[in-house]
């Protein structure tokens, strides 16, 4: 056990350093965990999804995911790292290292996932095995491991900004749509906004996300507003008339008949299915 875990309970651990194979049942148990951004490397495995309907690859993959994520990877018996720390380890850094950080956790709502290729793979390698030496040290100094952490993850950054430059201007555009999405739904949700955000028309941006992703704006912006609310449906102490009115419906109904209307499912019925899966899947590394 590192010293970071001393003492442990997610509450008091600011960041956690794991091998796949050897997560203990104290971090997949703990209510705490909702709270961690979650960095998932697996190492010579196939992808835990299809890209683009292909069957999935042998490589080395990263899952960036958010917290409070609704739907969770199922990584069990995977080679790999696990890497999860909380906000708040980094929030007195520079606004513009948080929002980079911000966007490459969420652009795709659930999770975000980068591949690796084999000289990729062994820059960020060196990085995380220095940050692995001293998590693990009797006498760990988080302002070190803090450093670590940022080097870390500001190489995610320039990966996935390199895996942009290499795309399409469409490809680019969805990826700015889905930024701007992410900043924005709660307040905003037209296409006119996001299509004026991006110079074009919103005939041109529904046409754009209609070719990259098969859905419209609309879909998109009811597709994210449905995430949150199953999100604070799960985790929030919020009752659904309140999530209702924090998503900015006007009152129950109409949120619940929106909900139905995308799920097939009321919120109630979402949230006891939701509770039931945790009691039965709780204890597994998912």
């Amino acid at each position: 056990m590192s010293a970071v875990e001393q003492n442990i309970g997610l509450s008091n651990t600011p960041i956690f350093i794991r091998n796949l194979d050897n997560c203990p049942p104290s971090y997949l148990d703990d209510p705490g965990r909702k709270e961690f951004f979650e960095i998932v490397w697996l190492k010579n495995e196939n992808a835990l999804h299809t890209i683009n309907g292909a069957e999935a690859m042998r490589g080395d993959w990263i899952y960036l995911i958010p917290p409070y994520r609704v739907h969770q990877l199922n990584k069990a018996g995977k080679k790999g790292i696990l890497l999860s720390f909380k906000r708040d380890f980094l929030d007195e850094d520079v606004k513009e290292f948080l929002l980079d950080v911000f966007k490459i956790f969420n652009i795709q709502g659930e999770f975000s996932c980068l591949q690796l290729d084999a000289e990729t793979a062994a820059q960020l390698a060196k990085v995380y095995e220095i940050m692995e030496e001293e998590y693990e040290r009797d006498s760990t100094s988080l302002v070190i491991l803090k450093a670590l952490l940022k080097v870390f993850l500001l190489q995610l950054v320039r990966i996935k900004e390199q895996e942009f430059t290499v795309q399409d201007i469409n490809q680019k555009r969805v990826y700015e749509f889905m930024v701007l999405l992410e900043m924005n739904y709660q307040l905003v949700r037209n296409t006119d906004f996001y299509a004026g955000k991006l110079g074009i028309s919103s005939k041109r941006l529904n046409q754009i996300l209609k070719e990259k992703l098969d859905k419209t704006g609309m879909q998109l912006i009811h597709d994210r507003i449905v995430l949150e609310a199953k999100r604070q449906i799960i985790h929030s102490e919020s009752t659904i008339k309140e999530i209702a009115y924090d998503l900015g419906f006007k009152d129950r109904p109409y949120f619940s008949r929106f909900f139905k209307q995308h799920t097939g499912q009321s919120p109630e019925q979402f949230q006891n299915e939701a509770k039931n899966h945790i009691i039965s899947k709780f204890n597994t590394l998912v």
